[in-house]
């Protein structure tokens, strides 16, 4: 599986390791153990399954181990955070780390408060095969920068966390994608960047949670730039906007796009361009 934080590919070759990825999580299905909020569970179930992958909402300290000896990856969200879930969240990494499994960290708020920024520096730290996977005030905030939040919404664009997501992808020895109007991929050998999705997506609760969640299922065959979710999910939105009349419809309409989605759409769609 060839992994665009190792080597520098152009638009083409991007395309068809996305396509490959894609056919890939479908045969493996899969399993993806997942910390993450209470809104949000039951959608990013539906966007793991409808992929491909096979999702578990394991919180229980106690099975955590076993967990992640079967597991492809752990995904944690730190969306509905409380004192007992951080412990949880911690041993989690520490299981992932032992079975040489990738982390997708999406750090839900972060710089909204003093809790959620430090406990999002301390579960990065602690991974050794780190995803991070935000919008720009969280991946600003999270990198010690001054941030513009309101609650978990991003009041930056994505243009504006470029040196932060540097600094992560240095610091934390990680791959970042930065979520919003364009997304970008930044790994230590490229920056990314994708124009697809659609400006209703963001009146969906939890669609940076599931996008979080479909990281996690590529980062499990392999795939941890973190780019194949972001594209095929933004094409999925896309296509899943044509189709609906709200919020409420895109919500739907966005798990059949993830199921439906084939080769030809993500050719004929994608966005992509090689910024450096």
């Amino acid at each position: 599986m060839h992994n665009p934080s190792q080597q520098a590919l152009n638009p083409s070759s991007l395309t068809a390791n996305i396509i490959t990825a894609l056919a890939l999580v479908r045969k493996q299905k899969p399993l993806v153990v997942n910390i993450t909020n209470y809104v949000v569970m039951n959608n990013t179930a539906n966007a793991l399954l409808a992929i491909g992958a096979s999702p578990i909402m394991a919180h229980s300290r106690q099975e955590m181990a076993e967990m992640m000896q079967i597991s492809g990856s752990l995904v944690i969200n730190i969306g509905t955070l409380d004192s007992e879930w951080i412990e949880r969240m911690l041993f989690a990494v520490e299981q992932a780390n032992a079975n040489n499994k990738p982390v997708v960290l999406d750090p839900v708020g972060c710089g909204a408060s003093v809790l959620r920024t430090q406990t999002a520096r301390t579960l990065a730290a602690k991974a050794n095969n780190l995803i991070i996977r935000g919008n720009a005030s969280e991946i600003i905030a999270l990198a010690g920068e001054v941030s513009q939040t309101k609650g978990v919404d991003a009041l930056d664009s994505s243009d504006t966390a470029l040196t932060a997501a540097h600094y992560l992808v240095a610091h934390y020895h990680a791959n970042v994608v930065i979520s919003g109007e364009v997304d970008y991929i930044v790994t230590a050998s490229q920056v990314i960047r994708l124009s697809n999705g659609h400006p209703m997506m963001p009146y969906v609760t939890g669609m940076g949670c599931s996008l979080t969640a479909l990281t996690g299922a590529f980062a499990a065959i392999g795939e941890t730039s973190g780019l194949a979710a972001t594209a095929i999910y933004a094409i999925a939105g896309e296509i899943a906007a044509e189709q609906s009349a709200g919020p409420a419809s895109l919500q739907l309409n966005i798990i059949d796009s993830l199921y439906q989605l084939n080769d030809d759409q993500i050719r004929q769609r994608l966005n992509i361009a090689v910024v450096a």
